[in-house]
Protein backbone atom coordinates (compact mmCIF):
# COMPACT_ATOMS: atom_id res chain seq x y z
CA UNK A 1 0.00 0.00 0.00
CA UNK A 2 1.20 2.97 -0.69
CA UNK A 3 2.38 6.10 1.74
CA UNK A 4 1.00 9.30 1.37
CA UNK A 5 2.34 12.74 3.82
CA UNK A 6 0.06 15.62 4.40
CA UNK A 7 1.51 18.16 2.61
CA UNK A 8 -1.88 20.99 3.54
CA UNK A 9 -5.25 22.20 3.53
CA UNK A 10 -8.08 23.12 1.44
CA UNK A 11 -8.71 26.80 2.85
CA UNK A 12 -11.09 28.28 -0.05
CA UNK A 13 -12.22 28.48 -3.86
CA UNK A 14 -11.74 30.71 -6.04
CA UNK A 15 -13.90 31.82 -8.92
CA UNK A 16 -16.58 30.56 -10.42
CA UNK A 17 -14.54 27.51 -12.36
CA UNK A 18 -14.25 25.05 -9.41
CA UNK A 19 -10.22 26.52 -8.58
CA UNK A 20 -9.47 25.78 -4.49
CA UNK A 21 -6.95 27.45 -2.64
CA UNK A 22 -4.14 25.13 -0.90
CA UNK A 23 -2.58 26.23 2.39
CA UNK A 24 0.51 23.98 2.20
CA UNK A 25 3.97 23.79 4.33
CA UNK A 26 6.18 22.80 2.03
CA UNK A 27 8.80 25.73 2.79
CA UNK A 28 8.63 26.41 -1.44
CA UNK A 29 6.49 29.19 -3.05
CA UNK A 30 6.59 27.19 -6.51
CA UNK A 31 6.59 23.48 -4.74
CA UNK A 32 3.63 22.16 -6.99
CA UNK A 33 5.05 23.66 -10.19
CA UNK A 34 5.87 20.08 -11.37
CA UNK A 35 2.86 17.97 -9.37
CA UNK A 36 0.33 16.46 -11.28
CA UNK A 37 -1.07 14.61 -8.89
CA UNK A 38 -2.69 15.24 -5.54
CA UNK A 39 -4.60 13.12 -2.99
CA UNK A 40 -7.57 14.17 -1.24
CA UNK A 41 -8.51 12.71 1.86
CA UNK A 42 -12.47 12.42 1.89
CA UNK A 43 -13.14 10.26 4.70
CA UNK A 44 -10.33 8.83 6.99
CA UNK A 45 -7.59 7.14 5.48
CA UNK A 46 -9.73 7.27 2.06
CA UNK A 47 -7.13 9.11 -0.37
CA UNK A 48 -8.76 9.97 -3.60
CA UNK A 49 -6.28 11.00 -6.72
CA UNK A 50 -7.11 14.48 -8.45
CA UNK A 51 -4.94 15.59 -11.05
CA UNK A 52 -3.99 19.21 -11.31
CA UNK A 53 -5.11 20.77 -14.62
CA UNK A 54 -3.12 24.11 -13.72
CA UNK A 55 -1.54 25.80 -11.02
CA UNK A 56 -0.28 29.36 -9.61
CA UNK A 57 1.17 30.61 -6.63
CA UNK A 58 -1.04 32.55 -4.69
CA UNK A 59 1.95 33.35 -1.82
CA UNK A 60 4.70 31.51 -0.16
CA UNK A 61 2.19 29.12 1.55
CA UNK A 62 -0.32 29.26 -0.80
CA UNK A 63 -1.09 28.01 -4.36
CA UNK A 64 -4.24 28.01 -6.58
CA UNK A 65 -5.15 24.40 -7.55
CA UNK A 66 -7.81 23.49 -10.92
CA UNK A 67 -8.61 19.80 -10.58
CA UNK A 68 -9.80 17.58 -13.09
CA UNK A 69 -13.55 16.98 -12.85
CA UNK A 70 -14.05 20.26 -10.78
CA UNK A 71 -15.65 22.68 -12.73
CA UNK A 72 -18.06 24.92 -10.44
CA UNK A 73 -17.29 26.71 -7.47
CA UNK A 74 -20.15 24.35 -5.82
CA UNK A 75 -17.90 21.35 -6.70
CA UNK A 76 -14.96 23.07 -5.40
CA UNK A 77 -16.68 24.04 -2.64
CA UNK A 78 -17.25 19.98 -1.22
CA UNK A 79 -13.33 19.95 -0.72
CA UNK A 80 -13.09 22.80 1.64
CA UNK A 81 -11.05 21.67 4.97
CA UNK A 82 -10.49 18.66 3.19
CA UNK A 83 -6.43 17.28 3.90
CA UNK A 84 -4.28 16.96 0.72
CA UNK A 85 -1.49 14.00 0.43
CA UNK A 86 1.00 13.17 -2.36
CA UNK A 87 2.85 10.01 -2.31
CA UNK A 88 6.10 9.87 -0.99
CA UNK A 89 7.89 10.39 -4.68
CA UNK A 90 6.28 12.97 -5.38
CA UNK A 91 6.58 14.92 -1.41
CA UNK A 92 10.17 14.16 -1.07
CA UNK A 93 10.76 15.99 -4.39
CA UNK A 94 8.83 19.82 -3.01
CA UNK A 95 9.39 20.11 0.63
CA UNK A 96 12.20 21.59 2.29
CA UNK A 97 14.57 20.22 4.48
CA UNK A 98 13.84 23.24 6.37
CA UNK A 99 10.43 22.54 6.73
CA UNK A 100 9.17 20.62 9.05
CA UNK A 101 7.04 18.22 7.09
CA UNK A 102 10.24 17.26 6.07
CA UNK A 103 10.45 14.54 9.22
CA UNK A 104 7.07 13.07 8.04
CA UNK A 105 8.23 9.40 7.94
CA UNK A 106 10.97 9.02 9.75
CA UNK A 107 11.35 6.81 12.65
CA UNK A 108 11.78 8.01 15.75
CA UNK A 109 14.02 6.06 18.47
CA UNK A 110 14.62 7.17 22.07
CA UNK A 111 17.52 6.22 24.01
CA UNK A 112 16.38 4.04 26.16
CA UNK A 113 13.48 2.54 24.36
CA UNK A 114 14.77 2.22 21.07
CA UNK A 115 12.20 2.48 17.84
CA UNK A 116 9.30 4.17 18.73
CA UNK A 117 7.54 4.32 15.85
CA UNK A 118 7.71 6.67 12.19
CA UNK A 119 6.33 10.46 12.54
CA UNK A 120 2.69 10.46 11.06
CA UNK A 121 2.20 14.67 11.69
CA UNK A 122 4.30 17.11 13.15
CA UNK A 123 2.49 19.47 15.40
CA UNK A 124 4.01 22.91 15.63
CA UNK A 125 3.39 24.89 18.92
CA UNK A 126 5.04 28.56 20.18
CA UNK A 127 7.50 26.22 22.57
CA UNK A 128 8.21 23.04 20.82
CA UNK A 129 7.26 20.71 18.06
CA UNK A 130 4.98 17.56 18.85
CA UNK A 131 5.87 14.53 16.64
CA UNK A 132 2.50 12.67 16.52
CA UNK A 133 3.80 8.70 15.90
CA UNK A 134 1.87 5.64 15.73
CA UNK A 135 2.46 2.54 17.68
CA UNK A 136 0.37 -0.48 17.39
CA UNK A 137 -2.95 1.12 18.05
CA UNK A 138 -1.91 4.22 19.93
CA UNK A 139 -1.29 7.27 18.73
CA UNK A 140 1.75 8.90 20.91
CA UNK A 141 2.86 12.64 20.93
CA UNK A 142 6.55 12.84 21.22
CA UNK A 143 7.83 16.48 22.19
CA UNK A 144 10.56 17.82 20.17
CA UNK A 145 12.95 20.83 21.56
CA UNK A 146 16.36 21.48 22.91
CA UNK A 147 15.57 18.96 25.83
CA UNK A 148 14.68 15.93 23.78
CA UNK A 149 16.17 16.35 20.42
CA UNK A 150 19.45 14.25 20.44
CA UNK A 151 20.18 13.70 16.89
CA UNK A 152 18.46 13.60 13.28
CA UNK A 153 20.19 11.20 11.05
CA UNK A 154 18.51 12.53 7.58
CA UNK A 155 20.42 9.43 5.87
CA UNK A 156 19.06 6.82 7.93
CA UNK A 157 15.63 8.44 8.01
CA UNK A 158 15.30 8.74 12.22
CA UNK A 159 15.41 10.97 15.15
CA UNK A 160 17.33 10.17 17.81
CA UNK A 161 15.23 11.33 21.19
CA UNK A 162 16.12 10.88 25.22
CA UNK A 163 12.52 11.11 26.28
CA UNK A 164 11.64 12.09 29.80
CA UNK A 165 11.05 9.08 32.21
CA UNK A 166 7.52 7.49 32.42
CA UNK A 167 6.27 9.51 29.20
CA UNK A 168 6.01 6.43 26.97
CA UNK A 169 4.32 4.42 29.94
CA UNK A 170 2.00 7.27 29.97
CA UNK A 171 0.39 6.14 26.79
CA UNK A 172 0.64 2.46 27.15
CA UNK A 173 -2.04 2.43 30.42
Amino acid sequence: MPEYFNTGKIVATFGLHGEIILLHKTGQADAFKDIRTVFIEEKQHSFIPYFIESNRIRNQEEVYLKLEGIQTKEGAAKLLRKQVYLDEDNFRKIVSPDSVLFYLGFKVADKAAGIIGRVAEVVELPAQLLLKVHQNDTELLIPLNSNTLQQIDKNNKIIHVILPDGLLDVYRK
